[in-house]
């Protein structure tokens, strides 16, 4: 996960920082562990989770939508 966080986003995060995340979207109920418990765990995306993410990024849409619109008038 910490790869593809520094693939995607071009940040790299620290073992604290990411199972911090972790915990926090598990105890919101945003994701769910999948099969056994391990050292490397799987996790999905539950329906909340994708609800929440679906309004988060269409929130991140209009802040772009604005950006992009007030450059445009600069």
């Amino acid at each position: 996960m910490m790869e593809d966080i520094e693939r995607f986003g071009g940040v790299r995060l620290g073992p604290g920082t990411l199972y911090g995340a972790i915990t926090r979207l598990e105890k919101q109920g945003w994701i769910a562990p999948v099969g056994p418990r391990d050292r490397r765990q799987l996790y999905k995306l539950t329906a909340a989770g994708r609800a929440h993410l679906q309004e988060q990024l269409e929130n991140l849409g209009r802040i772009v939508r604005i950006g992009q619109r007030r450059l445009e008038n600069v």
